[in-house]
């Protein structure tokens, strides 16, 4: 069977670049491989939701549980819901790659914009590339 090589960052996008590329961008869901260990919840999510306004908690999880029934998503765990700064890598894929800034220094040298992220363990049937090949992927929710 192939292995799947990492993906590279060639660039990050501009913080003007980030908001022309945000402009007709609901939202993007992303999978990946959950840690080994994680056997019950074998697949890491990532919803970047296109607004930096905090939404309060009853909508919030709303949203969220809107997001697991249409995706199929099921026993969620470690659930973090907050506005994050979130770059963009390009690579060889057809979109930029969201990237969720944890550390200090990522934060400050690569350009961001504050998005509000759900980013929790869970599994589904739906995300075989993600559960079963163990390779990471991202769609892109487009606006009329």
């Amino acid at each position: 069977m192939p292995v799947a090589e990492a993906l590279h960052t060639l660039n990050y996008l501009t913080t003007t670049e980030i908001k022309e590329h945000l402009s007709n961008i609901e939202y993007i869901i992303m999978a990946a491989p959950a840690p080994d260990h994680f056997k019950d919840t074998p697949i890491h999510f990532t919803i970047f939701l296109n607004t930096s306004n905090k939404l309060p908690k009853d909508v919030q999880d709303a949203v969220f549980n809107k997001f697991l029934d249409d995706n199929s998503i099921k026993d969620p765990a470690e659930v973090m819901i907050r506005l994050m700064p979130v770059g963009f890598g390009t690579n060889i894929q057809d979109t930029p790659m969201p990237l969720l800034l944890v550390k200090p220094e990522d934060m400050s040298t690569i350009p961001n914009t504050p998005m509000l992220v759900m980013d929790f363990l869970a599994d589904s049937e739906n995300f075989g590339e993600a559960k079963i090949n163990n390779l990471t992927g991202w769609t892109y929710s487009y606006t009329d």
